[in-house]
């Protein structure tokens, strides 16, 4: 059983990142930046979420798998992941707090029953989006934060 969202993903090292947002908030170009610097594309703007071995997976519908928008230039095919195990979503936003408050990724019906992921929240057109994507993606997996994220 599968959910479709509007969102799309990138593995980094293997890490599955959602990347969630309203149309036009900048998802496909934070994608390729980070495609750019060495993740590879998973979905781009509709993610499939499924389960497997009680994780939470994401991949491409096939009618768009390997396909990316690139704004203004058009639909363009590059390699991709076939899918990724979700470590991560990421809501591109403003954060108000300087040190924000845990929040998570809750999968929706009828995936519920899954562990939800870390959630951050990047100003996708921050130039350091990407860096504070993969500093956060390395610091949830070496239990690296300290006085806000508690994962346990």
């Amino acid at each position: 059983m599968s959910v479709n969202i509007h969102a799309s993903c990138v593995s980094i090292g293997g890490k599955g990142v959602l990347l969630l947002g309203e149309s036009g908030a900048g998802k496909s170009d934070l994608a390729l930046r980070l495609i750019d610097d060495g993740a590879k594309l998973v979905a781009d703007d509709r993610c499939n979420l499924f389960s497997r071995g009680g994780k939470l997976f994401a991949s491409a519908p096939a009618s768009i798998a390997g396909l990316i928008e690139l704004r203004g230039i058009g639909i363009v095919a590059m390699p991709h992941a076939r899918n990724a195990a979700v470590a991560m979503a990421v809501r591109l936003g403003q954060n108000q707090r300087r040190l924000p408050k845990p929040a998570f990724f809750k999968p929706p019906a009828p995936l519920a029953g899954l562990r939800a992921v870390p959630l951050i929240v990047v100003n996708g057109g921050n130039a350091a989006a990407g860096a504070r994507i993969r500093a956060a993606l390395a610091a949830f997996a070496a239990n690296g934060f300290r006085d806000t994220f508690n994962l346990d």
